[in-house]
């Protein structure tokens, strides 16, 4: 198989750079207004497509996947997160899926810092203050206060990349780190982290100051915060979410942040993406960003780089460096 006989279809649009080597690399398809595919559009791509393009907002199910037609045999995802794909499917079908592991990692943890950052200091809330156009008296002792987060205690639910490279930032700023993971980690990650593991999700949910998401979106984290485990947060506790909107039970959250039962929250995902609960917006204690945690000029080359070296690896014969298998997730 190369790259003169079979079809590459992109779903979205992507980086000038990206698209301009895809151009000279394959005969490819790409989708010049950006706009997502419908599903219409998806099933007629992978009815023709040899190799399929997606991101993490194209809904690769079951019912797609059995009517693709025989020729499709790769789904190169424009992302890390695969949880728009039903791999298990995929597999039965002989599709190989691939992602882009470990570009994000850095990116992702900065916003995360940000998001730690911002919400207790309440620097949205003041940033907006100004902008719309509110007198402002100058500095005064008792207005506009947050909270420090030097010696608080941070929950990491996931430590996996992400997870890490969040944890190395949050100990630069004087947090205590804990976290839960479904395996603990090496004791030299422990120990050059400073990391506590709670075996038990709920009793670290019960003790932290903030709490960060950075696991990914799978049947088993779907609502894993549930409202009965946020009921178990400090209602001083604030919740940071970069991985994916589902693992939040949203309207649970949003209903507390209103009552006072959770100090705030910063958000980057939701769970119904691009629909936010009108709570959430409404409510100055939480930040809300349009999923930013990989916009970055450099990640998005990256991205672009790996899926076209899993598409030539793939049409060369080889196994994809970045192959996903169903049991990864």
């Amino acid at each position: 198989m190369t790259a003169q006989n079979v079809k590459v279809v992109v779903t979205r649009k992507l980086p000038e750079l990206v698209e301009a080597r895809m151009r000279e690399l394959f005969d490819v398809t790409l989708n010049a207004s950006d706009a997502p595919m419908t599903r219409d559009q998806l099933a007629a791509a992978m009815r023709t497509a040899t190799v399929l393009v997606p991101t993490v907002t194209d809904r690769i199910d079951k019912t797609l996947l059995s009517s693709a037609g025989p020729q499709l045999k790769l789904i190169a995802n424009y992302g890390t997160g695969v949880d728009n794909i039903d791999l298990e499917t995929a597999r039965n079908r002989g599709i190989i899926v691939t992602n882009t592991p470990g570009i994000l990692t850095e990116d992702t943890a900065d916003m995360t810092m940000a998001l730690i950052l911002s919400v207790p200091r309440r620097l949205v809330e003041g940033a907006d203050y100004l902008q719309d156009g509110k007198e402002w008296h100058g500095w005064s002792p008792t207005w506009m206060l947050g909270h420090r987060i030097w010696g608080k205690k941070l929950g990491i639910i996931g430590m996996g990349r992400i997870g890490r490279a969040v944890a190395r930032r949050a100990k630069a700023f004087g947090l205590s780190i804990n976290y839960h993971n479904r395996r603990r980690v090496p004791g030299a990650v422990e120990a050059e982290l400073g990391a506590t593991y709670w075996e038990s999700l709920d009793q670290m949910l019960a003790h932290m100051d903030i709490i960060s998401v950075n696991c990914p979106h799978t049947p088993a984290t779907f609502h894993l915060l549930s409202a009965r485990r946020l009921k178990l947060l400090k209602p001083t506790a604030y919740i940071v979410n970069t991985a994916r909107g589902e693992v939040i039970d949203e309207n649970a959250l949003s209903r507390m942040v209103e009552a006072g039962e959770v100090a705030g929250a910063g958000l980057d995902v939701f769970e119904n993406e691009p629909a936010i609960n009108p709570k959430l917006l409404r409510n100055p204690k939480v930040v809300v960003l349009p999923h930013l945690g990989s916009a970055t000029i450099e990640g998005r080359l990256d991205m672009g780089e790996k899926v076209i070296i899993n598409i030539r690896t793939f049409l060369d014969g080889h196994n994809p460096p970045d192959r996903v298998h169903a049991a990864m997730f």
